[in-house]
């Protein structure tokens, strides 16, 4: 069973005209370009032909439109994702989407999401609000998703928190986002939010931004006798164990993210292992069209026994209670 982990959509009652065959592109305050709309994130039949011909089974529904929102939008989303469950059936399963930031309402609309509605795992943004992941302010929930067994699957932030210095070419978009997936991990690891909840699986997009070309560099850092730091409370900080433990351990990475780029797969396997991986297109954002989809596919499965893993051998591991 292929399942794609890393699948958009967006309830058209929250795209304020209809797009038709355009592309309507979104900027930030200080000018990024930040989201592109268009009709195929809620034409869902759309969705079910792609993966018809590409031989994807199931995808794993997340919106951008819901990470991170306000109560009433992220209601919104979660019941349009289970109303496409409703319509299609056993070809999708949603994401609970609840801000981490919510309080006791956001809490609250999470265990609705795992008690009522099924979802077996949350997205939430790699920042937001002027924080990071590490900040105590989001421990609450992570407690909650440990308790509550649910994974959590980090997307990057439309929005950074700092995107002055990605002020031209569309860099905080290309590189910018990838940056911030890659702060993510290290920040979890080093701040002991996975010694605190060690059964706690968070999901990271993008192949973790691509951290596997900066694994070496990172692990050098972790010496903190070597580099400086050792006492430094902020920077000479460590986890109880050897930083690939947690990424043995407690992180998996999708494909997705990388607009179909079997090198970028390629890479990523140099470092993490295969049993880590699961499978993601970022349709129908930085992959829409069927041809580009189903060579991904295929160039995945040529991979041979790590082609599998990715493609179907993991995807117990993150929904294996609803399958």
């Amino acid at each position: 069973m292929i399942v794609d982990f890393h699948h958009h959509f967006t309830p058209r009652e929250l795209i304020k005209e209809h797009p038709g065959d355009r592309l309507i592109l979104n900027y930030d305050e200080n000018g990024a370009p930040s989201y592109t709309v268009h009709r195929m994130l809620f034409e869902m039949d759309t969705h079910i032909q792609m993966m018809d011909a590409c031989g994807i089974d199931m995808a794993v529904l997340s919106s951008a439109a819901g990470m991170s929102a306000d109560i009433e939008r992220s209601r919104l989303v979660n019941n349009n994702a289970k109303q496409a469950e409703k319509d299609y059936p056993n070809r999708f399963l949603g994401f609970a989407h609840a801000n981490p930031l919510g309080g006791k309402e956001a809490l609250a609309e999470l265990a609705r999401c795992a008690d009522e509605l099924g979802f077996p795992g949350v997205t939430i943004t790699s920042e937001q609000d002027g924080l990071y992941l590490d900040a105590p302010e989001f421990e609450p929930f992570w407690a909650e998703c440990a308790r509550r067994d649910m994974f959590v699957f980090v997307h990057p932030a439309l929005k950074l928190n700092e995107s002055r210095q990605f002020d031209g070419y569309d860099l905080a978009r290309s590189v910018g986002r990838e940056f911030s997936l890659i702060m993510v991990i290290i920040r979890l690891i080093n701040s002991g939010v996975f010694d605190r909840h060690p059964n706690l699986i968070v999901h990271m997009s993008h192949l973790g931004g691509g951290i596997s070309s900066m694994l070496g560099r990172i692990r050098s850092y972790q010496d903190k006798v070597f580099w400086g730091t050792k006492g430094n409370a902020r920077h000479g900080a460590l986890p109880e164990k050897d930083f690939d433990h947690y990424i043995n351990n407690n992180l998996m990475f999708d494909s997705g993210g990388f607009c179909g780029a079997i090198g970028s797969v390629k890479t990523a396997l140099v470092e993490i292992p295969a049993d880590r991986l699961v499978f993601g297109t970022d349709y129908p954002q930085e992959i829409r069209t069927i041809d580009v989809t189903k060579t991904f596919v295929e160039e995945i499965g040529k991979l041979g026994a790590d082609g599998e893993k990715i493609l179907r051998g993991n995807v117990k591991k993150l929904i294996g209670k609803r399958l």
